[in-house]
């Protein structure tokens, strides 16, 4: 656990297979745990401290109650509804239940795309969509552009990312909404390359963006302990408290539905109630950083009103 990253990706890229799962290897120490104990023996306890230790320093903050929420947090909601979803209609209003300011989706597909307005639209009244990804939204939103995170190896139609402007009551935001490329697991190892140059493409769009504040909501297909998406998570912040494992969402196992930001603090992470998709939705509070004071972009740049 304290030494992951010495384990070497060249190889089935086993270094981001184990960070997929790094939280779990806290199992063994209680089943070594357990065992200590039927065998009362004193040595075995004394040597579990240090990988207990070493778990606790890197997950244990997750599990520590969050801060109080601030006047001007953010509420986000981040959803692969799955483009086998049977109950768009059901599947938004459990987003919306939820009371955010802003919801991303990922796999966006027509005829459900437009039951995902439709129902959305009461209390979202600013929506922008580009190929299979979308963010709805209480506050205006201008800019809207895609974002190519196409892989070189991916040959049909693939469109996967947007980025956009909220201008909230306290300051504008550059949103980002993206769905990267599955990763599979092979005898041969960890199958993730397509998935690393989408995060690097990715990150570089983010680099350069020249409002301060990014929020960033998507399907990463890796968590962040995943060095395949350290072209992300070297320039955001990620959850500080919550684990809100995400996928698959008949037994979670990690969480590669993600809600990152620069400029800004996300305090909480947790998952929301099933949906007919077969990951979790997972909501997130973030705390933005200092006001940013750009002027605003003219009315008739605004996004279309659902």
């Amino acid at each position: 656990m304290a030494f992951h990253q010495a384990v070497p990706n060249s190889v089935g890229h086993l270094g981001s297979l184990l960070e997929a799962f790094l939280p779990w290897l806290g199992l063994v120490v209680v089943v070594l745990l357990v065992l200590a104990l039927l065998r009362r023996s004193a040595t075995t306890l004394v040597a579990l401290l240090l990988p207990t230790v070493a778990w606790t320093h890197l997950f244990g903050g997750l599990l520590l109650p969050a801060a109080a929420p601030g006047p001007h947090d953010l509420v986000v909601v981040q959803h692969n509804v799955s483009d086998e979803n049977t109950d768009p209609a059901g599947t938004a209003r459990a987003l919306a239940g939820a009371g955010p300011d802003l919801i991303g989706l990922e796999e966006l597909v027509p005829p459900a795309l437009a039951v995902y307005a439709r129902t959305l639209a009461p209390n979202y009244p600013y929506h922008a969509v580009r190929g299979t990804v979308g963010l709805w939204s209480k506050h205006p939103l201008t800019g809207t552009r895609l974002v190519d995170i196409k892989p070189q190896g991916i040959t049909e139609t693939w469109s996967r990312g947007l980025r956009t402007v909220v201008h909230t009551p306290h300051g504008d935001i550059a949103a980002y909404v993206a769905h990267l490329p599955s990763v599979r697991v092979r005898a041969s190892g960890l199958a993730s390359s397509q998935r690393d140059e989408s995060a690097g493409l990715l990150g570089g769009a983010i680099a350069a963006e020249k409002l301060e504040t990014v929020l960033l909501l998507g399907d990463l297909n890796g968590t962040v302990e995943d060095r395949g998406l350290a072209p992300l998570t070297s320039r955001m912040n990620t959850a500080e408290r919550g684990f809100a494992f995400s996928f698959p969402a008949a037994f979670p196992m990690a969480r590669i539905d993600q809600v990152m930001a620069r400029s800004a603090t996300v305090r909480q992470i947790r998952t929301l109630s099933p949906t007919d998709s077969d990951h979790l939705p997972v909501i997130a509070r973030v705390a933005p950083g200092r006001r940013n004071d750009l002027d605003a972009d003219s009315p008739e740049d605004h996004d279309r009103r659902s």
